[in-house]
């Protein structure tokens, strides 16, 4: 072997080798191996910036109660999108099989922009937050690494831009995909909401069938499973739509707003890392301010009259709920169908009422002077 090829073998053992020390024990239950193209892949320059993208869409950098998670690997601190993708991906190859499937279940999220949902908020979509889906196959077509590792395995661009054509990675809400299954157990693990044998269990009790649409869907052995898994997802709901999570994904998307305003950030800076990104603003006294103010936000109250003389927000949010298959008599039904708590929640969380303005009682003078008004 050559010297280049030495330096190149210790080079991607050394990679190996980190990766592994990112892998959480959920994505050892997932599937009991990571096939090549999934490894090649996740060390591409997209995916690993992707290390640096939380799960909570900058809410975990306040000091909200709500938001102190435990950390997910021996290198993994925060519940990021490369952890998601890569589990939604195992997930994929557990229940399909199939290569083109995986990979597309991995590369869903490579366009997903710092602080992730925020840039939703930005761009005014607080309730179906899809807008930072764009640009994945372009940014896919970008990358010489993801280009170079689907040509060896002979997979075409458009078999893996679009994780919405395959049933399993994702589907219609309110069924479950590997997405939304991945995102629901990593949030009942980092939340500690359930142990690593709990989760075992509901995944172990997952199959594919097919569904009333005649698609292929994941779906519970029994509905005492399936009943646990829609309630927690439940659960996890009314974080994402809790007034903390909501005023501080506003007060990060007018923060942004305004940093890019003042020219402190570039449009394309929000497509790095988060590091960066908070770097450049504390680089500014008026932005550094706003964010070492978001940095000690730990409270809010709400009124139904805006208050005077403060920032305050008064914005939706995604509803996000799961009503799961499981097997009953050689068919399949959904658990609000036969679960009266699962319904009544669900109800529930629909008559959320975003209708307040959210505001903090102390310690945002910063964004009363430059967010007030926007």
């Amino acid at each position: 072997m050559s010297m280049q090829g030495c330096t190149q073998g210790r080079m991607r053992n050394r990679m190996n080798a980190d990766m592994e020390k990112r892998f959480t024990p959920l994505m050892r239950l997932y599937h009991n191996e990571i096939p090549g193209l999934l490894q090649e892949l996740y060390e591409t320059p997209p995916l690993c910036r992707l290390a640096d993208v939380g799960m909570h869409c900058g809410c975990d950098y306040s000091s909200f109660p709500m938001f102190r998670f435990q950390p997910m690997a021996e290198q993994a601190e925060r519940y990021t999108r490369d952890l998601h993708s890569m589990g939604t991906a195992l997930i994929v190859q557990h229940f399909t099989g199939d290569l083109k499937q995986s990979a597309a279940g991995l590369l869903h999220d490579i366009a997903t922009p710092v602080f992730a949902h925020v840039v939703d908020f930005l761009k005014g979509d607080h309730v179906c937050q899809e807008a930072t889906e764009e640009a994945t196959e372009e940014m896919i077509g970008a990358s010489s690494g993801i280009m170079e590792a689907l040509r060896k395995y002979g997979i075409r661009v458009e078999e893996v831009s679009d994780y919405h054509r395959y049933p399993i990675a994702d589907n219609p809400s309110p069924g479950l995909s590997a997405d939304r299954l991945e995102y629901t157990l990593g949030n009942f693990y980092c939340r500690g909401r359930k142990s690593l044998e709990e989760i075992r269990l509901l995944y172990e009790s997952l199959s594919c069938i097919q569904n009333e649409k005649g698609e292929p869907e994941l779906a519970f052995a029994s509905e005492r499973a399936a009943e646990e898994f829609a309630l927690g997802a439940l659960e996890n709901s009314r974080m994402y739509t809790a007034d903390e999570d909501r005023y501080c994904m506003q007060y990060l998307a007018d923060l942004l707003k305004k940093s890019l305003e003042w020219g402190v950030l570039q449009p394309e800076d929000l497509y790095g890392t988060e590091k960066r990104v908070i770097g450049l603003l504390q680089r500014d006294e008026r932005s550094q301010r706003l964010w070492e103010e978001y940095r000690k936000l730990s409270r809010v109250c709400t009124t139904d009259q805006r208050p005077e003389g403060c920032y305050s927000v008064r914005v939706p949010s995604k509803l996000r709920w799961i009503d799961p298959l499981f097997r009953k008599n050689g068919g399949a039904v959904r658990i609000s169908e036969t679960s009266s708590r699962v319904k009544a929640e669900i109800e529930k969380l629909r008559s959320t009422d975003f209708d307040v303005w959210i505001y903090v009682p102390e310690g945002a003078e910063a964004a009363a002077r430059f967010l007030q008004n926007m």
